[in-house]
């Protein structure tokens, strides 16, 4: 874990080899297990890792403008004996904006210019949509060559860079296009968090409440006790929300890693929130989305018998703290909202299944399913409330 606070090259240098590690087992597909690493100053060394770790590969490094702007690209390349000359993408602009197929047709066709072959490994820096959009590339080019994350958001750090999941938007819904691509490993330095805008991060830490929801009632107390620590940004309470994070979502897509039945319950809230993420044209940020999710997910827990109102008061309490919204625009219309819930990836007729909760850090379960029917008059009323 990170001290508090580099002072000199010898706190710098305890930083550097204080690193928690974790190991995620993939049954069933070729990579079968991979690392994550959890520390502070990592970015400067992680190069002659990933030169150790892939002896006789060559490095390609896709990031955004904001991620450049910042500094962090020029930390992992600048002063590297493995860093030089190394070809980079950078998206422009950064953010949903460019999460479309274009851009991952544009990265291979870069990365085909660079004279790289089947003996590459994709190094993506940057948040959840530079994760989704260069494993998605990484899984396309040559047929598939290996995809290192290195999150530098509280969202990407919290969720999408573990887990395999890439992909990017059609000009319809988000993630209409992608595979499950999963890392060969994970980096994540929480310094990086420093440089992060304060909305960004605060919407970021909305998947760290929605895994303590489904997975741990005691880190949902967590949260809520070191909530000032952690919107201050505090390393060693920043790396204590990586670890945790990482082992709910490690366990959970060690076992369903293709999504089958259990992962689905990573999507609580998401099935509201998505749709309103799309509706706001990307207006809202994806945590901001999903924190309206979660407290439909819990209305409709209320109207089900399955939720009262205490734990919906302890929800919003938390995600206010946050400072992020609550409600649904009013400029986006419920039928808006309806129809992009009807186009949800995972429907079936139209309509999918909704991940509930019965209790903090208990998924609700009907026939061994962690997915429910929901009837749409149920939704409608809930949309409703929303406004």
């Amino acid at each position: 874990m990170c001290s508090a606070q580099p002072r000199g090259w010898a706190v710098f240098l305890l930083r550097l080899k204080s690193m928690t590690e974790l190991t995620v087992k993939v049954p069933g597909i070729g990579q079968t297990e991979y690392q994550i690493h959890i520390g502070c100053a990592l970015l400067g060394t992680l190069l002659d890792r990933v030169h150790t770790q892939f002896p006789g590969h060559k490095p390609f490094v896709v990031t955004d403008q904001n991620l450049k702007d910042a500094g962090h690209l020029e930390t992992l390349i600048h002063g590297q004996v493995n860093g030089k000359d190394i070809p980079v993408y950078v998206i422009d602009p950064p953010g949903e904006v460019s999460k479309h197929i274009q851009t991952a047709v544009a990265i291979v066709e870069a990365m085909e210019k660079a004279y790289l072959g089947r003996d590459s490994v994709v190094i993506a820096l940057g948040g959840g949509t530079v994760g989704d959009i260069a494993g998605f590339a990484a899984s396309l080019f040559k047929r598939g060559v290996p995809v290192v994350q290195v999150p530098t958001t509280a969202l990407a750090q919290a969720d999408s860079s573990v887990g395999g999941k890439t992909g990017v938007d059609s000009s319809v819904s988000k993630n209409a296009f992608g595979v499950f691509w999963h890392p060969a490993a994970v980096y994540m330095d929480v310094d990086s968090l420093a440089t992060l805008n304060d909305r960004d991060f605060r919407a970021g830490l909305v998947e760290s409440v929605k895994h303590a929801m489904i997975q741990d009632a005691a880190y949902f107390e967590y949260l809520e006790q070191n909530i000032t620590a952690i919107l201050a940004r505090d390393t060693q309470v920043l790396s204590e929300l990586a670890l945790k994070n990482c082992r709910i979502k490690g366990h959970v897509v060690q076992i369903d890693p293709l999504e089958k039945n259990m992962r689905r319950i990573l999507n609580y809230g998401h099935t509201i929130g998505h749709a309103v993420e799309s509706a706001s044209r990307f207006g809202l940020l994806h945590g901001e989305a999903i924190a309206i999710g979660l407290i439909g997910a819990a209305r409709i827990e209320m109207a089900m018998g399955l939720g009262d109102q205490a734990r919906l008061n302890r929800t919003s309490a938390l995600l206010e703290t946050l400072g992020v919204p609550l409600k649904i625009p009013r400029e986006i219309t419920r039928d808006t909202v309806l129809d992009l819930i009807k186009r949800d990836k995972k429907a079936v007729d139209k309509w999918p299944k909704f991940v509930l909760i019965s209790r903090f850090g208990q998924v609700h379960q009907v026939n061994g399913q962690w997915a429910v029917d929901v009837k749409q008059e149920m939704v409608n009323k809930v949309l409703d409330s929303l406004y």
